[in-house]
C-alpha cells in the first residue's frame, strides 16, 4: 500500500476555495439567490469537509454555517471550518433561530431532499421560492484542484494495479461469484480501497461493483450501466451468484470503481479463464469487439481536450459504428445504454456525460470514465472503462490504460 495516509482532513483553504466558487457562479447563473440549504452528505463532505446528519446553509448577504444534528462532535474533529462556523441542530428550528427565518429565494437539492424534509423545512423556514442546486453544483465538483487530483491520480494507480495484478490470482475454477467478489473485496481493502463506491443516482445500488461469468454478464440489471450481472438475488441483484461456478474456458467480467479517501476512479477489465483447459480459445467474435472498444475509448480520449463537447463527440462516435457493431453494444438486446461514458469524482456517476443533451464544452480538468462495451451472445460481455483526465493535449489516463483481454 501506499504510504501516504489514506484519510487526509479537506483543507481549509479548499474548503474556502470551493465555497468562494459556489457563490460566484450562483451570482452569474442563478443572481435571484438568497439562500443555499445543503443537505447531501457528498455535498456536505465537498463543502465542509465532513459527512453529518445536519445542513450547510450560505446566505447571499454573507455567511456559512454549518448545523449539524448528529453528530456535532465528529463534524468538530473533521470539518476545518472555523468553530463558529459549525453549530449544534436539533431541528430546522435551530437554523432558523441561527440565521433568520426569512430564507427568500432558497436554493436547494432537489434530487436528494425528499418531500418530509421540505415540509419540516418550511414549517421553519419562509422561502419565496424552491429551486434546485444541481446544475451548479454539478459543474462546480466537475472540474478537480490539484488536492483532488493528488487522490486521484493515487487511486487510479492502485485501480489499475489491483486490477492486473491482484485480481488474476483471486480466480479458481468452481468458485462461485459471490466468492470471487469476497476476494475482490478483501484485496482491494488490503491494497487501500476505500470500502465504498457511491453513485448519486436515487436508489442506485450496486455494492461495490458488478462481477461476473460467462453469460451471466449480459444478465439484465436495475442498474444503467452496459454490463450485466445475475446478482445474488431479487433482493439483492448485485455483487455476484451464490450459485454461477466459474468454469474452465469462461469469461470474466470485473468492472468496480476503487477509491481513496473519497475519490473515486472507475475500471472494467475481462479476463478469460482457461483453467482445466489449457486449449481454450476466446471467440474470434469477441476479440474483434473487444478490439473494437479499445479503438473506441482512445478515439474519444484523443478528443477529451478543453472546448469540445460531450455531444458532439458522442453522435460522432455513434455514427461512425457499423449497424452490425451497433447489436449488442453498449448493452445486450434491447438493454443498450445512451452514453459511452461519464464524469467521476466524489461519486461515480458525476457531470459531464458522452451523451445527448451534454452540450457545455470540456474544461482542463475534469474527469470522466469511457466505457465502450459489446454483449457476445454465449461468451459475456466484452470491453473496457478506464478513467481520463481532460487535458489540453488530450485525456490523459489515470487507471492505466484499456487492455487486451487478460488470459488466465
Amino acid at each position: 500500500m501506499e504510504t501516504m495516509k489514506l484519510n487526509e482532513r479537506v483543507p481549509l483553504s479548499e474548503l474556502d476555495a470551493r465555497c468562494e466558487r459556489l457563490v460566484k457562479m450562483m451570482d452569474e447563473l442563478c443572481p435571484d439567490w438568497e439562500t443555499i440549504l445543503i443537505v447531501g452528505r457528498v455535498n456536505q463532505l465537498y463543502f465542509a469537509g465532513s459527512m453529518q446528519d445536519g445542513v450547510l446553509v450560505f446566505q447571499k448577504d454573507g455567511g456559512r454555517k454549518y448545523f449539524v444534528r448528529r453528530s456535532l462532535e465528529r463534524a468538530q474533529d473533521e470539518s476545518l471550518l472555523p468553530p463558529d462556523e459549525i453549530l449544534p441542530m436539533g431541528s430546522y428550528r435551530h437554523v432558523a433561530s441561527g440565521i433568520g427565518e426569512n430564507a427568500g429565494v432558497t436554493y436547494l437539492e432537489k434530487d436528494s431532499v425528499t418531500v418530509s424534509m421540505l415540509e419540516m423545512m418550511q414549517r421553519n423556514l419562509k422561502m419565496t421560492a424552491v429551486k434546485p442546486i444541481e446544475p451548479v453544483i454539478s459543474r462546480l465538483r466537475a472540474v478537480k484542484s490539484a488536492w483532488e487530483l493528488k487522490w486521484l491520480e493515487l487511486s487510479g494507480r492502485l485501480h489499475h494495479e489491483f486490477l492486473t495484478e491482484c485480481v488474476p490470482g483471486y480466480l479458481r475454477e468452481g468458485m462461485t461469484e459471490c466468492e470471487f467478489a469476497g476476494e475482490v473485496y478483501r484485496g482491494a481493502l488490503a491494497l487501500g480501497y476505500q470500502g465504498v463506491s457511491r453513485f448519486a443516482m436515487f436508489q442506485c445500488d450496486v455494492g461495490y461493483g458488478q462481477y461476473a461469468f460467462g453469460e451471466s454478464g449480459l444478465y439484465p440489471t436495475c442498474f444503467n450501466g452496459p454490463g450485466g450481472s445475475s446478482g445474488m438475488s431479487a433482493a439483492i441483484p448485485f455483487i455476484g451468484s451464490r450459485e454461477i461456478r466459474l468454469e474452465a474456458g469462461q469469461s470474466v467480467f470485473a468492472d468496480m470503481g476503487f477509491g481513496v479517501n473519497g475519490y473515486h476512479t472507475d475500471k472494467t477489465q475481462v479476463y478469460f479463464f482457461r483453467g482445466s483447459r489449457p486449449e481454450a480459445q476466446i471467440p474470434d467474435e469477441a476479440l474483434a469487439a473487444h478490439a473494437k472498444c479499445r479503438e473506441i475509448q482512445l478515439a474519444i480520449a484523443e478528443r477529451m481536450r478543453p472546448g469540445e463537447i460531450p455531444d458532439r463527440i458522442y453522435a460522432e462516435v455513434m455514427e461512425g459504428l457499423s449497424d452490425d457493431f451497433l447489436v449488442n453494444f453498449q448493452g445486450f438486446g434491447a438493454r443498450s445504454v445512451k452514453f459511452l461514458g461519464h464524469g467521476i469524482g466524489l461519486q461515480i456517476d458525476e457531470y459531464p456525460v458522452f451523451a445527448r443533451g451534454f452540450t457545455e464544452p470540456l474544461e482542463e480538468n475534469m474527469l470522466l470514465a469511457v466505457e465502450p462495451k459489446k454483449g457476445i451472445a454465449g461468451f459475456g460481455t466484452v470491453g473496457v472503462e478506464d478513467t481520463f483526465l481532460v487535458t489540453p493535449s488530450g485525456g490523459r489516463c489515470l487507471t492505466g490504460g484499456p487492455r487486451e483481454i487478460m488470459e488466465i
